[in-house]
């Protein structure tokens, strides 16, 4: 057999080895100041909202009006027959309501669209901004 090269470098120094080996701490102490600047603004995070009561939290519910467009065109207004000329009026009288009423806008599925266009725009004139548009089942039943 051959004799291996391999010679061991002569331990020059007895004394033990006596300084910290300071990488594991720097590692655990890296990943614990990551998780600190990842979760503390998650933690501290706030934002102060204040949101305005209205005032009517005891009150009853807004009364409702619907405001029907039939197949043929023709309008009414909680049931009774409204021409359209007298519409603005009775948007008028209705934004005016101390009350704050909410209007259902209900346009059965054969109205023609430049009457439900012209009485969507005459709501809009009217500045009313709690209005809902009902689908024809949700009256179903009541005519």
């Amino acid at each position: 057999m051959a004799r291996s090269r391999y010679r061991p470098i002569p331990f020059t120094d007895p004394r033990p080895m006596v300084e910290m080996n300071t990488t594991p701490l720097i590692d655990v102490l890296l990943v614990l100041l990551i998780m600190m600047i990842l979760t503390v603004p998650v933690v501290t995070h706030k934002v102060a909202i204040d949101l305005p009561g209205d005032g009517r939290r005891d009150a009853a519910p807004p009364p409702v009006h619907r405001l029907d467009i039939a197949a043929s065109g023709a309008l009414s207004w909680d049931g009774a027959p409204v021409a359209v000329a007298a519409l603005p009026a009775r948007l008028a009288g209705h934004r005016a309501d101390p009350a704050g009423p909410i209007l259902h806008v209900r346009a059965d599925g054969e109205a023609p669209y430049g009457v439900v266009d012209q009485t969507l725009a005459a709501i809009k004139r009217a500045r009313i901004d709690q209005i809902g548009l009902v689908d024809n089942a949700r009256y179903a039943g009541l005519d």
